[in-house]
């Protein structure tokens, strides 16, 4: 009886510290989406720097150097460079590359509370895609909160009086990448994949061609004339722009590892309320 008494505060323990987990990483999640989305929001617009792929390739290579840097001081571990890293990753370099391309723009071309409203619409390709791949249904009752959700989303997109089309179709590929790369994170993490090793690997290979692209479309020469590069203000939000990037994806792999990929979009979807307050005050959006 004592055996099975003490197993049972086990279990409960066990639980407990879960659900901690759990919460820690939402929490990290959300605070680190919401200030990432405010600084690149400053960089962009209040600064008017056009460059928006730019600011990508400073969160790549920000991630890339800083767990290089960790791994050196045996801080964190993941395997050496091998063909096969890159084969295991794939196609999460993909994703990743084309989200942020979508994201960014998106920011660059819509205001934040339109973004946050039109980004509801991930749920519902992320609730399709978790019961195909992962054959897990949710309630009657989560199902129809969800259908709230999108006609909300519907009635305030219909009533945008800034409406951008480019904008739109940037924020409408960027909900289907988002909800392709989540189930595709969950997926690779529940296999042999560490979320650090993925983070690593993901931005080593997206480096060069998003390298090639910003080359191809201008933005690097963008970027190069860019006449404020000597404001520290600017240099200061462009740097946290890419400090936040690599604590983003760390976030966010940690919570896909914990949470299931809908409890993952959800929450996103929650922090952004917070992001539509902030838009009132960042940006110029109201």
């Amino acid at each position: 009886m004592a055996v099975e008494n003490n197993s049972g505060t086990q279990d409960g323990r066990r639980v407990w510290t879960n659900m901690l987990k759990q919460a820690a990483a939402a929490s990290l999640f959300g605070v680190s989406s919401i200030l990432i989305m405010t600084v690149n929001k400053s960089v962009l617009t209040t600064y008017n720097f056009r460059a928006f792929q730019v600011v990508g390739l400073g969160q790549i290579l920000a991630i890339i150097v800083i767990l290089r840097t960790l791994k050196a001081f045996g801080m964190v571990r993941f395997p050496d460079c091998s063909w096969q890293q890159f084969y295991r990753v794939y196609p999460l370099p993909l994703f990743y590359f084309l989200n942020l391309v979508f994201g960014l723009g998106a920011t660059l071309k819509t205001n934040l509370p339109m973004f946050t409203v039109l980004r509801r619409f991930t749920l519902i390709l992320v609730a399709a895609g978790q019961m195909y791949m992962f054959k897990q249904y949710e309630s009657a009752a989560v199902n129809g909160t969800l259908v709230t959700m999108i006609a909300g989303a519907l009635v305030a997109a219909y009533r945008d009086l800034s409406f951008d089309f480019v904008g739109y179709t940037y924020v409408t590929l960027n909900n289907v990448v988002t909800a392709v790369n989540t189930l595709y994170v969950k997926k690779k993490l529940n296999g042999d994949m560490s979320n650090v090793e993925l983070m690593y690997y993901n931005c080593l290979v997206t480096l060069v061609p998003a390298v090639a692209f910003a080359a191809g479309t201008g933005d690097l020469a963008t970027a190069y004339q860019y006449t404020r590069w000597a404001e520290p203000g600017f240099v200061l939000n462009f740097v946290l722009s890419c400090v936040m990037g690599a604590i983003l994806m760390y976030s966010m792999t940690l919570c896909q590892s914990l949470v299931s990929p809908l409890t993952h979009t959800v929450i996103g979807c929650i922090k952004n309320i917070v992001v539509t307050y902030v838009g009132m005050y960042v940006g110029g959006d109201y």
